[in-house]
């Protein structure tokens, strides 16, 4: 059934890979990606791919520039042994927020990293939860755009009782919150920053007494939802949970989640948790290995991946 498929991976996340690999039932693809010995990624793959339909899955979380080269250098290994396609999986897209000019003199980093991947030969690229979704325009080859907050939602389904309200945690959020709520049929808030006093954000819907449930993209240092969990508390908020498709958490980023009002902080496994994130009692881990592997298996045989999100 999968003799014409193969899946690549580097070293950024090798616990999802064994996922994947395990919906799929099929080994991951034989490679050697090692360093030289003043740093150089070194890829030499250990089996024939001419033709085939290879996978390269690859997350460009931290360290960020170690994974990205990794990833540039498999596809070129690939490339150059012939094989048929490259689908690039990323399942996290680093660079991501730096993807308009706000202001003077700031680069377009995330059109750069588009323009590195289709050099290196990536003929398609699957991803989870772009920054924005102007990103996708950022490429000339396919870009299929999944979405993890539906994952985060169906984990959420069986304890929902309905009184609950999402809140979005800053205005570029606000469509990613609204497709959330309106899948678990719960109402909407939004977080308003032009007070500018300094205090809180202000939110606007009715939130006193209620379960809030923020939704957001990724979670780095965490002072984005921390300030809107401390706004809805403010605001009379019950409970306060978080739901974000990638947990960067950079810095002490756990330890302020862990002394915060956040009852619970939901993620994905994008990007693997580091040691102190794993201890902490107040996060939990939903996989979206079966929908990459449903994902694979879709466009391995050339079928619809926008019927996926109906299904799950």
């Amino acid at each position: 059934m999968w003799s014409r498929l193969t899946l690549f991976a580097g070293n950024s996340n090798p616990a999802l890979v064994e996922k994947v690999c395990s919906r799929l039932g099929v080994d991951p693809g034989k490679a050697l990606i090692t360093r030289f010995s003043d740093g150089e990624v070194r890829v030499e793959l250990g089996e024939n791919v001419r033709g085939k339909d290879t996978y390269v899955l690859q997350s460009t979380c931290p360290p960020v520039n170690e994974n990205l080269m990794e990833l540039l250098v498999i596809i070129d290994a690939l490339k150059r042994a012939s094989v048929g396609r490259i689908n690039a999986i990323i399942p996290y897209y680093g660079y991501g927020r730096q993807d308009q000019k706000e202001k003077p003199r700031v680069p377009l980093i995330a059109r750069v990293v588009a323009d590195l991947l289709s050099v290196a030969g990536a003929d398609r690229v699957i991803t989870i939860d772009l920054h924005s979704d102007q990103i996708q325009g950022f490429f000339d080859i396919p870009v299929d755009h999944l979405f993890g907050t539906i994952v985060l939602s169906g984990a959420l389904k069986e304890t929902i009782q309905g009184d609950e309200i999402v809140v979005a945690p800053d205005s570029g959020g606000a469509e990613r919150a609204r497709a959330f709520a309106s899948r678990l049929k719960l109402d909407l808030a939004l977080t308003d920053y032009r007070d500018g006093n300094g205090a809180y954000p202000k939110i606007v819907g009715n939130v006193k007494g209620k379960k809030v449930i923020i939704v957001d993209d990724l979670i780095d240092t965490g002072r984005t939802v921390l300030r809107t969990t401390e706004a809805a508390k403010a605001a009379g908020a019950g409970t306060v949970e978080v739901c974000a498709v990638h947990p960067v958490l950079s810095g002490t980023s756990v330890e302020r989640i862990e002394s915060s009002p956040i009852s619970k902080l939901m993620v994905t496994d994008t990007i693997p948790l580091s040691e102190g994130a794993r201890a902490c009692n107040k996060i939990r881990t939903v996989s979206i290995a079966p929908m990459l592997a449903e994902v694979i298996k879709r466009v391995h045989f050339e079928e619809s991946i926008s019927s996926i999100f109906n299904e799950i």
